[in-house]
């Protein structure tokens, strides 16, 4: 949300034949974005509804963040079109100062995450997954029209032109972005979700940008767009085991929360696989699992229906049917 599941690549190419967009998730020229301090140079934006939102479960914009050196600013995550990346520059302006370079990563190549791109100042070093620009070289147009078709038509999705990294990491790997007094870490940690997701680390303020690995705080639930349940699980201890107890997260969609709400996201996985392994070791179809693993517990949030039957469940049965 690449190298690829079948299960997005099916998603795109049934949406790409006719593009008729759908009511959008959340309507990009209405979002406005807020930031919040999280400490010297280090800031969280999210949508100013995302509070009130994330609170009852329902989706919200996507989220990022700045980290300001006195020799450059990084911007996480670019935002879908010109209007909300136009609202990450002001901030920038703002909160800058005289920092000379400019940094952009991007957590996935998403296009709410990455689209931006095209809009940064011309000199920006664009930082990004192998993969995520090795998607981009490939499906660019299918992923312009899956965008329009969920976030709809005359959002600014139609004038975007690919731009990718001048920083590529590779699977497994790390870097080390010196902005002066603040060393930002931009790490991999395995598959999350797209199989090119990166986590962004700064240390001294304990703050983690995981995009959209982890959507929200509690109730939303992780999303296996790309499959890989046990890969996706797997990561997410890692991240936990990596944070301090005191870390801040910024999720992809929501705002500030702590380690202890990652744990919601590992309850959950964790549950998902116990009991579709269940059904697999009782023979049952797809179908029958997706009747079975009801899971209401988890079910407060909004999208529910489609995240856990329509997309995790699947993806679950079909790691533990091939691990049998």
């Amino acid at each position: 949300m690449r190298v690829t599941t079948s299960l997005y690549l099916c998603v795109l190419s049934v949406t790409s034949a006719s593009v008729v967009a759908n009511e959008p998730v959340w309507d990009a020229n209405k979002v406005e974005l807020v930031s919040e301090t999280l400490a010297d140079g280090v800031y969280a934006y999210y949508a100013s509804n995302a509070k009130k939102l994330e609170a009852k479960g329902f989706p919200v914009a996507t989220s990022g963040g700045l980290v300001v050196g006195t020799e450059g600013v990084l911007i996480i995550d670019t935002m879908l079109n010109k209007r909300l990346n136009a609202q990450v520059q002001s901030m920038v302006g703002e909160v800058g100062g005289k920092s000379p370079a400019i940094y952009a990563v991007n957590t996935s190549y998403h296009g709410d995450h990455s689209y931006g791109n095209m809009y940064l100042p011309e000199q920006s070093v664009i930082i990004q997954h192998q993969n995520s620009k090795d998607y981009v070289d490939a499906n660019f147009k299918a992923d312009t029209e899956f965008m329009m078709y969920n976030f709809g038509q005359g959002r600014g999705i139609e004038e975007i032109v690919p731009t990718t990294g001048d920083v590529l990491i590779e699977s497994g790997s790390q870097i080390a972005l010196d902005l002066g007094d603040k060393t930002v870490h931009i790490i991999d940690f395995g598959f999350a979700q797209t199989g090119g997701d990166l986590f962004v680390w700064e240390p001294e303020s304990k703050v983690m940008w995981t995009g959209n690995a982890i959507v929200a705080v509690k109730p939303a639930l992780p999303w296996l767009l790309d499959g890989h349940m046990l890969a996706t699980l797997e990561t997410f201890k890692k991240v936990y085991a990596f944070l301090p107890e005191d870390a801040r997260v910024v999720p992809g969609h929501g705002s500030v929360m702590s380690k202890a709400d990652i744990q919601w996201h590992i309850d959950y996985l964790e549950a998902v696989q116990e009991q579709v392994q269940l059904a697999v070791n009782e023979g049952l179809s797809l179908e029958e699992t997706v009747k079975r693993v009801s899971m209401p517990e988890f079910s407060g949030y909004a999208l529910f229906g489609w995240v856990h039957s329509g997309l995790n469940v699947p993806a679950a049965y079909k790691d533990l049917t091939q691990a049998n």
